[in-house]
């Protein structure tokens, strides 16, 4: 996430706390790497329950956000047991895409950091205009 001081207000971040289950690593005992982008979903569907538009609502209303795009950035491995802070934030990319972005902590330290992107769509699999209620809680995305 950028330091950009120009961003707006941290009113479009949002944070959850996961505890790294055994499960999650590799022979090596670090989180294995797919698992960051459960990571993602978990806080993307955390925030989205914390705007008051929980996706399994979103669902009823045939509203779908499908990843157009995702991408992650290692930079130190996570291992069992540990306690990280999943920061995202949220931002509008043009009038029917959104973007959140994420980054891993552990303490301090920056575990990773990605991005995914998605569209709005019917269960019926065609494009739809991103309702006003919720495009509207995305900023526009910085150039």
């Amino acid at each position: 996430m950028s330091s950009d001081p120009a961003l707006p207000a941290e009113s479009n971040r949002s944070e959850i706390r996961i505890q790294v289950r055994y499960s999650e690593t590799d022979a090596m005992k670090f989180v294995y790497y797919a698992n960051y982008l459960v990571y993602f979903e978990v806080a993307r569907t955390s925030a989205l329950a914390e705007l008051g538009h929980p996706y399994w609502e979103m669902e009823k209303r045939n509203v779908l956000i499908p990843v157009l795009a995702a991408h992650c950035e290692y930079l130190k491995p996570g291992r069992y047991g540990d306690q990280l802070l999943i920061r995202t934030r949220r931002w509008r990319k043009g009038a029917a895409r959104i973007r959140f972005e994420y980054e891993v902590m552990r303490g301090e330290e920056l575990l990773a950091r990605g991005h995914t992107e998605h569209a709005f769509m019917h269960p019926e699999g065609r494009a739809i205009r991103p309702p006003r209620e919720i495009i509207g809680l995305f900023p526009a995305l910085p150039d």
